[in-house]
């Protein structure tokens, strides 16, 4: 068996095009069992090398796609993942995205869903950020942002670029990749949290997951955070503001954004996840003066509290609790500064 695989692996660099595909593709076949993946680890300096190169090689052909699902596979170890980093796999994706992704949608998809492996890793982080080379840093996180948010969800077809929220989760860990989502110029947060809209969960869900990360920088960062307040609060207050149509006086103390929303039922967002994380994002902003004035001048106290009476997932009533908390003892004096309807 050791000896057949070294030879199926030998045969991936193989002159002969019809031999490379029908060896990856029984390749793709073996990573996708445990005892497959063992084996290609244990062989991993001559696999994924030899991987990367039929990517990048087989333009227009199923090798290439049986390829990035081979790596997809395979990368969900994080020590396999480190060493594709460093064999240059995020470039290899990214190019292989920009010159074939439009063909071969497929093929676009899995790459992406590589990328997700390989921004767990610190060192796949700073490749897509491009650290270090300030002429292009940031070029490949706006590329995939622009097709995140180009692209739709709701087509019957896979959505191609929908993993591209879990990338945007992956990079706004680390405050590098946060920096690069909110610098003003870009603009990628403000397309970012125009998707959480997207019937999508899964984007949905990292577009959630992505804001509540960036507002870790709403200590230095708040006013860049504030400056994109028509789409930032409905996003983090429409999650948890329950399923109740809110009276007239209430709404007539939000931006139309909000009251329109509010003016009749609604589904609830189920994913207890996408609520914690919202109010966790509100909670980071409301620690700052200008933040809680910002969080008063949306009614944000009321929407909390009536959607607080809806909630019954323990940690979610916790995360409003610990808003309340610091609203207690600061709220009527900001609320009469703050308060009114914005014009």
């Amino acid at each position: 068996m050791a000896d057949e695989l070294d030879e199926l692996i030998g045969f991936l660099s193989d002159r002969n095009p019809q031999v490379r595909s029908a060896a990856v593709d029984i390749v793709r076949g073996l990573t996708g069992g445990e005892d497959g993946l063992r084996a290609l680890t244990a062989r991993a300096d001559r696999a994924l090398p030899a991987l990367l190169r039929l990517l990048a090689s087989a333009a227009g052909s199923g090798a290439g796609e049986a390829a990035a699902d081979s790596l997809v596979n395979l990368s969900q170890d994080a020590a396999l993942a480190t060493r594709l980093v460093a064999l240059g796999a995020v470039d290899a994706a990214m190019d292989v995205v920009a010159r074939r992704g439009g063909e071969q949608p497929a093929l676009a998809r899995s790459l992406v869903m590589l990328l997700v492996n390989l921004t767990h890793v610190a060192s796949g982080v700073a490749a897509l950020l491009q650290v270090g080379d300030e002429k292009v840093q940031g070029l490949y996180v706006a590329k995939l942002v622009r097709s995140f948010c180009r692209s739709s969800s709701d087509s019957e077809e896979p959505d191609t670029f929908e993993y591209v929220a879990s990338i945007l989760v992956n990079i706004s860990k680390v405050e590098a990749g946060r920096r690069i989502l909110m610098e003003p110029k870009r603009g990628l947060l403000k397309q970012i949290i125009r998707q959480f809209d997207s019937t999508n969960q899964l984007r949905k869900k990292g577009v959630a997951g992505t804001i509540r990360n960036c507002c870790f920088e709403a200590d230095t960062q708040l006013q860049n955070l504030l400056s994109l307040a028509e789409y930032l609060w409905p996003a983090l207050l429409l999650p948890v503001a329950g399923k109740k149509i809110y009276s007239e006086e209430d709404r007539s103390k939000m931006p139309l954004e909000l009251s329109s929303a509010l003016s009749h039922e609604r589904e609830a967002v189920e994913d207890s996840e996408i609520r914690q994380q919202t109010l966790e994002a509100i909670y980071m902003i409301v620690l700052q003066d200008d933040g809680r004035r910002s969080f008063w001048s949306v009614n944000g106290p009321r929407i909390l509290q009536v959607g607080y009476e809806d909630e019954e997932d323990p940690k979610v009533m916790e995360a409003y609790e610990l808003i309340g908390s610091l609203l207690v003892g600061k709220g009527e004096g900001e609320q009469e500064q703050g308060g009114e309807k914005p014009q």
